[in-house]
């Protein structure tokens, strides 16, 4: 049977195309605001709240989404809090998300076997409820990018020259911050906890090496989102690997080569450089020799 004739497969990829294109998108802004581990900061937080939810019968990927879009919410009070050490805040969040999972997986003995899915994602784990709440972060993120595309440029860029020219900037932060907090939850099923922050990072990362302006940079970021998940879900399927490290291992070569190319590009440019200065000294030399 083809690939696409389980509807198992079907829910992975719509799941994987609609986090493909949110998920890189966010990254381009997470990359420039210097930000980069605060995705792997909420995964961490999103994986104490699926335990959690687990520990309280509830659904663990409702809980993981709410307890992930907290941690964000967290995250940037306590940025404001320590503006000197931008830094602390991520690692206190990041460490404490981690303990608290660690605490609830041992209260519930049997819940160590279920988060295999969590942590490395499954293409069987992307249920019905997981994949509604990946379409309405999609849309709800596409949405807020259209409508708030300029004051969030000015945000990236400079947070004082966008509060001067009028932008609310502690309301667009804290939702910016909200955004990835449902975007890292809603990315959990496809790549899994600790490869999440590489779907968001490493398309943007190779987008913002070759792009030559920002629109460009976003187009690049969500392409090489889409073609990494897609080739990645679709060799996960037929040569029965996690589908979480396979895209995250595509996307790493993806900027390998990316980056391999650039400096071959590079060499040549100074080869043919140095052979036009030799030309030029050369027909030099013939004529001062006439």
């Amino acid at each position: 049977m083809a690939m696409f004739g389980y509807e198992f497969m079907q829910r992975a990829f719509w799941a994987g195309g609609l986090i493909g294109i949110i998920a890189p998108l966010l990254g381009v802004y997470l990359m420039l605001r210097r930000q980069a581990l605060m995705a792997d900061t909420l995964s961490h937080v999103s994986l104490a709240g699926v335990a959690l939810g687990s520990v309280l019968h509830l659904n663990p990927a409702l809980s993981g989404f709410a307890v992930a879009i907290a941690g964000g919410v967290v995250i940037e009070q306590l940025r404001r809090s320590y503006r000197t050490y931008s830094e602390l805040p991520v690692a206190i969040i990041m460490n404490s998300g981690l303990a608290l999972a660690v605490v609830l997986m041992s209260v519930k003995q049997n819940l160590s076997q279920s988060f295999s899915s969590y942590l490395f994602g499954s293409i069987v784990a992307v249920s019905d409820t997981q994949l509604i709440l990946i379409a309405v972060v999609a849309l709800a993120g596409l949405f807020y990018f259209i409508v708030l595309r300029r004051p969030l440029y000015h945000l990236t860029f400079d947070e004082e020259t966008a509060a001067i020219s009028g932008v609310r900037v502690k309301l667009l932060s804290f939702s910016f911050a909200v955004l990835t907090g449902m975007t890292v939850a809603a990315a959990m099923p496809v790549v899994g906890v600790l490869l999440v922050s590489a779907l968001i990072v490493l398309p943007a990362s190779l987008a913002l090496r070759v792009a030559s302006g920002f629109a460009a940079a976003i187009a690049i970021s969500v392409g090489t989102g889409l073609i990494g998940v897609f080739s990645g879900l679709s060799v996960s399927y037929y040569i029965n690997t996690p589908p979480g490290g396979t895209i995250a291992l595509i996307l790493l070569v993806f900027l390998l080569v990316t980056i391999l190319m650039q400096k071959l590009v590079r060499v040549r440019g100074r080869r043919v450089a140095k052979q036009q200065i030799k030309k030029k000294e050369f027909i030099k030399n013939e004529i001062l020799e006439l």
